[in-house]
């Protein structure tokens, strides 16, 4: 082990060594503590996700305290890549992920894939959204897809993944929908939400594509305009933003986020984590996190993600094959 990472494994030592403890007298609590290992910067939707996982964890008292680590690079590569090289001190850790764990090691942007973590659960699903700053004079899909066809290479899409990435995927799927060579899309990545974010209110790009959840909260915060969500029908967290679907762009997608934890997890450490995980959706605290983002409820745990997991590889391969990723 480094001293690069020796302040974190301290931190991850300590959550391993509490984190299954007696439960209250009231039998309520499973957990004592998680330490969450977020793989990007604060403001994307991993950022998100284990946020609001370990504020209902906590507010619901299924978990005693949570605590959390943003570990940027390599599309998320060095964060799975420090939760395999330091197992044993990293059983106290949660790592959030999505689809691109599968779209990544397809891509082989780095060496592992989902088969080398212990698989705890699969939460939530996330729809895509495409926004642009409040102050664009795009308003719609079609507003964009006509600065597009004006001038392609001055009308850059940006997202908070690597290329050939989710968000590049999305972007991709759309233009396609919509027509257009899915190829030619002009696409910068940023390594978070955040730094896309960024890059969106200055100009350097003149879309974002990024999770529903993180559009509501930007458009809540009245930083940008949402131009299509990739939704069958309008969703209730942003009832004002139109579906591609009604917009002509024939396509949806929906994004799934869960949790892995380091390989070699005892069982009992991994069945608490998906206990109180299960429990958690019939918590007031877990609807109000989960409304307030738009996400819908996506839960399995175990060898049901594992089969959930697999399924997926070979439809976004087949995709990416198709869109001419791979």
């Amino acid at each position: 082990m480094t001293l690069k990472f020796g302040r974190r494994a301290v931190m991850a030592a300590a959550a391993a060594m509490s984190l299954v403890g007696p439960a209250f007298a009231g039998g309520h609590q499973v957990v004592e503590s998680i330490h969450f290992l977020i793989p990007g910067g604060a403001g994307g939707g991993w950022d998100g996700t284990a946020r609001g996982t370990g504020e209902a964890l906590t507010g619901a008292g299924l978990v005693g305290s949570a605590s959390y680590e943003n570990m940027s690079g390599g599309g998320g590569g060095k964060a799975i890549g420090y939760l395999i090289e330091n197992a044993e001190s990293n059983h106290g850790t949660l790592m959030v992920n999505s689809t691109p764990i599968v779209i990544r090691s397809l891509t082989g942007v780095f060496p592992y894939n989902f088969r080398d973590l212990t698989l705890v659960s699969g939460t939530i699903g996330d729809y895509a959204a495409v926004v642009v700053s409040k102050d664009s004079p795009l308003n719609s899909m079609n507003d964009l897809l006509d600065a597009y066809r004006a001038d392609p290479r001055g009308t850059a899409v940006g997202g908070g993944s690597v290329p050939g990435g989710m968000d590049h995927l999305v972007a991709a799927m759309v233009m396609q929908a919509a027509g257009e060579d899915p190829t030619g899309l002009k696409y910068i990545p940023y390594d978070a939400g955040g730094d896309a974010m960024a890059a969106l209110l200055s100009g350097e790009i003149q879309a974002l594509s990024t999770g529903f959840s993180e559009a509501v909260a930007l458009a809540d915060a009245g930083e940008v305009k949402i131009l299509g969500v990739t939704a069958d029908e309008r969703v209730a967290a942003y009832a004002d933003a139109a579906t591609m679907k009604e917009q002509g762009i024939d396509t949806s997608f929906v994004n799934w986020r869960g949790f892995f934890a380091a390989p070699g997890l005892p069982a009992d450490k991994l069945a608490a984590y998906q206990d109180a995980i299960a429990k958690m959706y019939d918590t007031p605290e877990w609807e109000a996190v989960r409304a307030r983002n738009g996400w819908v409820n996506i839960h399995n745990s175990g060898d049901d993600f594992a089969k959930f997991l697999e399924a997926q590889e070979q439809v976004i391969g087949d995709l990416m094959r198709k869109l001419g990723f791979l």
